[in-house]
């Protein structure tokens, strides 16, 4: 672990770090979260009973054009060319809730840890803007880091989570076309 934050100067003041001598590398993440919600919030949802239109498809686009602005959102990150942005939102009964993962992708010379992490936070906050009609209690939960490759810090991948693909080319899921479509 670094010794000091590179986001402040020697003053401890904020400041956005110098990238511009660091080379460009691959860099891939994946973020998780979810939504908690009640059983009948999840079944509708499931059964495209929302009032709002399509819950899942709505998020996943929030999810992705968050991504691509996420300097906006943050103030002291770097705006990136991403490569590819890959939002997956899974209706699971057992919690109830929505598992919402994200992967970011680019070439740059900083890392797409925040990319997926908004990615993340906006389809949650997406999908509760579009059910809180109906149930006001729910909560997004555990929106972390879960893995990243690139850089000079290498790979990283958090403990405890599900086995996942972080591929050194794409982040794309299995079976997808990751060159297709866009």
């Amino acid at each position: 672990m670094p010794d000091r934050l590179t986001h402040l100067d020697a003053e401890g003041r904020a400041r956005m770090v110098d990238v511009g001598e660091k080379p460009v590398t691959h860099r891939a993440c994946v973020a998780r979260g979810e939504v908690r919600m009640a059983a009948e919030t999840l079944a509708r949802i499931a059964e495209g009973r929302i009032p709002k239109g399509d819950v899942l498809a709505t998020a996943r686009i929030a999810g992705i054009q968050a991504a691509k602005r996420t300097d906006e959102w943050i103030p002291l990150c770097h705006p990136l060319p991403l490569d590819a942005v890959v939002v997956d939102l899974v209706p699971d009964p057992a919690g109830p809730c929505v598992r919402i993962e994200a992967r970011a992708e680019a070439h740059a010379r900083t890392g797409v840890e925040m990319e997926a992490l908004v990615a993340v936070t906006a389809a949650a906050l997406t999908l509760y803007d579009m059910c809180k009609a109906i149930d006001r209690g729910m909560t997004v939960e555990a929106v972390r880091l879960v893995a990243k490759s690139g850089g000079k810090s290498g790979e990283w991948r958090r403990t405890g989570e599900p086995e996942l693909e972080l591929p050194a080319g794409s982040v794309a899921p299995a079976g997808s076309d990751p060159g297709g479509g866009e």
